[in-house]
């Protein structure tokens, strides 16, 4: 069999796995070992010279822009208007280095002390010009790395402005504070105490640890046990250092939710957690993990660490090596965090707020809860070990695995494909995808299809004929989904209904408004913005901006139903695919409320004038998503999605928010005390 070690992906993962581990310690010290500087020259009669220079600290080095890993690789992106000028060539950069790396254990490209790269550019107006972008990039020194960061910069011809410019000039009243939305905060502060108030900290560790358990369910963690399952099955020669390892493995992975969980809220932010779970890189990069993981299974190859871990490891036999388990804790809790961190939201706002024993605390009962199942299952890795090895049996366990990681896998890059609306995984393509994996599973069942490392399958066991009658029944339940079924067992990992191209429920609905016209429609307000990528569930009209919203609802004399959600948000699709779709609830919005979705994870550029100077860190928000995550936490103190909130005219809310929670009837009554609180202010 051949052995492939993680010459890319995996040394990738663990450079900012370890990245993120030493910034997150440094308490007291922020590191910037790199500073930008940008300048243009003028080198022909149309042409000027953009030069991008490094100054890098000593002992630390900038990766070239040809290395085969992006990050670390430093690249540069253009916006502006591409028509009003001409890239000529490609990014030039200065002389590098060219060394052996300990960080990725291979010889890459780098610049030390300086680095100097330079793009020539052709004018094609007169007219004041502004070109825009930003570059991505990654720096390490002989030890440890900072994870990637984004440097935007911004040249002005012919007598433009630049952003930078502008922003010495202007005063903070130049940009739009984040917007109050309710004039009242007592209802959130009792709903609060009912919510989280605890006689003691050991409430708080249980109610943490009830959590935990819960994220366990969740459709990125339970992919998981495979992986771990397929490591500690190498490492179980020795009882004793298999053992010790899993020991090891529960217990790296509370100290990393518990400590590192904590730095990173105080140190990051709490919108790191939105970062991790919706930006397209740890997405994509988790994505292209499955898909390794799964070609391992299915016996491309074997996967080992590091030789550098392998041989530290071996150092250390009598003394129980832990290099393995920690980087395995490691990989289980980055790619698990975008599911995790809705769970642990309102642990992560109180530790930015200040709160530092509560937040420790919970992240300590959640993180013993999330490891005990892990740490139980490496612990007896004798459990498969028992399995029959003769036959194949076993090799054929790991194939089924290996389709299951290939299915699941697929659910980062769904992520990453919504939020940035790149549209090549809509709902159809990833049925079909899955369709076409399951029944390859089930014809591997059959043994119809073998693998290099298969044996023959002779006859076809109970159990194995149930497992083919089990996938087989589930290809047949997708099939429908082709052509707009809902399949709510599946909402949590499918992209959202509104993505597909032929749905029959949504062209029923439509012939329905023809023949039935709404008299008091969504027309009487103004088209919703981004309505052109963005789309309520179920066929509902309503909107996608706040202040359109709020009007659009005064016109009307409705309440406001506010929907804090998100592309990446797996609870979301749950609720509106469970709660949503029933009758009693779809009823009760389309008639009775203005819906808003506020898309917190939504990367789309907003125009100047609208940007939003954040109350909580003294930022601009220039995206939607970070417009309205900036709204949700400010006006309500937290940053989980889905969080539902009904609103009158003047800010008051009309019943206690609600978060994730699949009792219809208790969302119906949410509905009904909003409606009636409503009536009885303004008087319908």
């Amino acid at each position: 069999m051949k052995s492939i070690q993680f010459n890319t992906g995996i040394r990738i993962l663990s450079a900012l796995v370890l990245s993120v581990f030493i910034t997150s310690m440094a308490w007291s010290q922020i590191l910037e070992p790199v500073k930008w500087s940008f300048s243009s020259e003028k080198t022909g009669e149309n042409e000027v010279m953009l030069t991008f220079k490094a100054d890098i600290e000593t002992h630390w080095h900038l990766y070239s822009q040809d290395i085969p890993m992006a990050p670390p690789a430093t690249t540069f992106f253009f916006e502006g208007d591409t028509a009003l000028y001409e890239l000529i060539g490609e990014v030039t950069e200065s002389e590098a280095i060219e060394e052996f790396d300990p960080n990725f254990d291979m010889v890459l490209k780098y610049f030390a002390d300086e680095a100097v790269f330079q793009q020539k550019i052709k004018l094609l107006t007169d007219e004041p010009l502004s070109i825009e972008g930003f570059l991505n990039y990654m720096c390490c020194d002989d030890k440890r790395c900072l994870p990637p960061e984004d440097v935007e910069f911004d040249f002005a011809f012919n007598g433009a402005v630049t952003e930078a410019a502008a922003d010495e000039v202007a005063s903070p009243d130049a940009y739009s504070p984040t917007t109050e939305i309710i004039k009242d905060k007592t209802i959130l502060e009792e709903m609060r105490m009912e919510e989280l108030e605890y006689s003691s900290m050991w409430d708080l560790f249980i109610l943490a640890f009830i959590m935990g358990l819960i994220a366990i369910l969740t459709p990125c963690v339970f992919p998981m046990i495979p992986m771990t399952v397929s490591f500690f099955m190498h490492e179980g020669e020795s009882k004793a250092r298999g053992k010790f390892q899993a020991i090891i493995f529960g217990i790296s992975i509370v100290f990393i939710y518990t400590v590192i969980g904590t730095v990173i809220a105080l140190t990051l932010g709490v919108n790191f957690a939105n970062w991790l779970s919706t930006h397209w890189l740890p997405n994509v990069l988790f994505f292209l993990i499955f898909v390794i993981f799964a070609a391992s299974f299915f016996g491309m190859f074997e996967i080992t660490l590091p030789s550098w871990m392998i041989n530290r490891s071996d150092k250390n036999v009598e003394r129980g090596g832990i290099a393995g388990p920690f980087f395995m804790a490691f990989t289980l809790v980055l790619v698990s965090f975008s599911c995790t961190g809705p769970l642990v939201g309102t642990i992560l706002v109180e530790a930015a707020t200040g709160a530092w024993l509560e937040p420790i605390i919970g992240m300590l009962g959640f993180s013993l809860a999330f490891a005990l199942p892990f740490a139980l299952f490496a612990f007896f890795p004798a459990w498969l070990n028992k399995m029959p090895k003769s036959g194949g049996w076993l090799n054929s366990v790991k194939v089924v695995l290996g389709f299951l990681e290939l299915a699941l896998g697929l659910k980062f890059l769904s992520i990453a494909d919504q939020t940035y609306h790149w549209g090549i995984l809509d709902r159809e393509v990833y049925l079909a995808i899955w369709i076409v994996i399951f029944v390859l599973m089930g014809f591997y069942l059959l043994g119809k299809i073998k693998f290099a490392h298969d044996s023959d399958v002779k006859f076809i066991s109970v159990p194995r004929l149930t497992l083919v009658i089990i996938t087989f029944s589930f290809v047949i339940y997708l099939i429908p989904g082709m052509f707009g079924a809902p399949l709510k067992f599946l909402s949590g990992y499918m992209p959202p209904a509104q993505t597909h191209d032929f749905d029959m429920n949504a062209i029923v609905r439509e012939n329905v408004k023809m023949v039935e016209p709404d008299d008091d429609s969504q027309a009487a307000c103004e088209t919703a913005k981004y309505h052109e990528f963005l789309h309520l569930p179920h066929g509902l009209e309503g909107y996608f901006d706040y202040e359109q919203a709020l009007s659009c609802a005064k016109k009307r004399k409705k309440p406001l139903f506010i929907d804090f959600t998100g592309h990446g948000c797996v609870n979301c699709r749950e609720m509106e695919a469970n709660v949503w779709s029933d009758p009693k609830v779809l009823k009760r919005l389309q008639e009775e409320f203005i819906v808003v979705a506020l898309y917190v994870d939504d990367k789309t550029m907003v125009p100047e004038e609208e940007w939003v100077l954040s109350s909580a860190d003294g930022k601009l928000k220039k995206t939607v998503g970070k417009i309205y995550a900036d709204l949700q936490i400010h006006n309500f103190n937290i940053n989980a999605q889905p969080y539902y909130v009904l609103l009158g005219h003047d800010g008051e809310i009309l019943e206690k928010p609600r978060a994730y929670d699949l009792d219809v009837d208790e969302f119906v009554k949410f509905l009904d005390e909003g409606i009636s609180k409503f009536e009885d202010i303004y008087g319908e």
